[in-house]
């Protein structure tokens, strides 16, 4: 499809730098098939479901995968930002450099504090490959826990570009950026739709015979970047790695053959699901990696309700909305939000989704 079909204006205001406190107070509109628009707030989420319906959650965990730093062992020493996107091994990682153009494979990289006579408190990576579109793969002086625990002192949030480019990450997004339910660490970008969960809510919707499940999508970069191409075959999905136990798939497959509802929590949980979905809609566990990319004309196997943020111009995850509830329906609902305030992207509003009849 034309990548054009999914591009609308959104103003730079809309653009939510900051949650909402608490966190089940942002706002939240209802899009179901055959109904007009609803505005409402995410605490109001249980009176939309009904008893025997099943969320399920990402509990993956955001790293503080924004390493800054400068290449050494050259004539000049430029500075380096890296974020690091996809583990490969215990001491790889592929990451997202800025200045490319700055590096060759076989240069040597200094993150940390800054100081050039005591190394306490720096990290070192080679350049052992580079790819295109500042894509590195790193080679750290460390393995294993040691190179975790190195990233975690040395590195910072890793805020989304376009919250990133209106301000720096601070104390705040430590715990902001981070869902309640998350657990397993490896995420280079939260499951926002999970931001908006709050202890008072959980259990609100548990009091109405909701289930909630957890499953791991370690989310990278690269499923927030926009589609440059001018059709959607020309775009490749980064792959991330996920998991699904067979507790919970038994238990989802159970709840909808009693008629309840999967209710995917944010585009992360749905991808998973269906990467994971059988022909006839069951799940099967999992734990491989992913790249599925869903754009209209995808045939839904899992999931039939879905909670996420508003997304940005021309992303793959405006193209999976528009996939899920119909393109002329989301075209439509954005137009509502962006007249009526609501706050996009990863500390924006919400939206509800009911999926559009096949």
């Amino acid at each position: 499809m034309r990548t054009d079909l999914f591009d609308f204006e959104l103003p730079e205001t809309s653009i939510a730098l900051r949650p909402v406190s608490p966190r089940d107070a942002a706002r939240m509109l209802v899009v179901r098939p055959d109904a007009p628009l609803a505005d409402a707030a995410v605490r109001d989420l249980p009176q939309f479901l009904r008893d025997g319906d099943q969320l399920v959650v990402n509990d993956t965990r955001v790293i503080p995968a924004q390493l800054s730093g400068r290449r050494v062992g050259r004539e000049t020493e430029p500075r380096i930002d890296a974020t690091l996107i996809k583990r490969i091994d215990g001491s790889r990682w592929q990451a997202l450099v800025r200045p490319a153009k700055k590096l060759v494979a076989g240069d040597r990289m200094r993150f940390g504090h800054e100081g050039r006579v005591c190394l306490l408190g720096n990290l070192d990576a080679e350049v052992e490959h580079k790819g295109d579109n500042g894509e590195v793969t790193l080679a750290f002086s460390f393995h294993g826990p040691v190179l975790d625990q190195a990233i975690a002192d040395v590195g910072a949030t890793p805020l989304p570009p376009y919250i990133a480019a209106r301000r720096p990450p601070d104390a705040s997004d430590v715990t902001d950026y981070q869902t309640m339910f998350a657990a397993s660490e490896g995420a280079v970008a939260a499951p926002t739709a999970g931001l908006h969960f709050t202890p008072d809510l959980e259990a609100a919707l548990r009091a109405r015979g909701i289930g909630l499940h957890r499953l791991t999508l370690h989310v990278g970069a690269g499923t927030f970047l926009p589609v440059k191409a001018d059709d959607t075959s020309g775009h490749r999905m980064h792959a991330e790695w996920g998991a699904i136990s067979e507790e919970t798939a038994a238990a989802l497959n159970a709840a909808r053959a009693r008629g309840g509802r999967i209710v995917a929590v944010g585009t992360t949980s749905l991808r998973l699901l269906e990467s994971a979905a059988r022909g006839d809609g069951t799940v099967a566990p999992f734990a491989d990696e992913t790249a599925i990319f869903i754009t209209p004309g995808y045939r839904f196997k899992a999931v039939d309700v879905l909670m996420t943020n508003f997304h940005l111009p021309r992303s793959t995850l405006f193209m999976l909305v528009s996939a899920f509830s119909g393109l002329e329906t989301m075209q439509r609902a954005y137009a509502h939000a962006i007249a009526g305030g609501y706050r996009f992207y990863s500390y924006g509003d919400a939206c509800l989704l009911f999926r559009k009849p096949a």
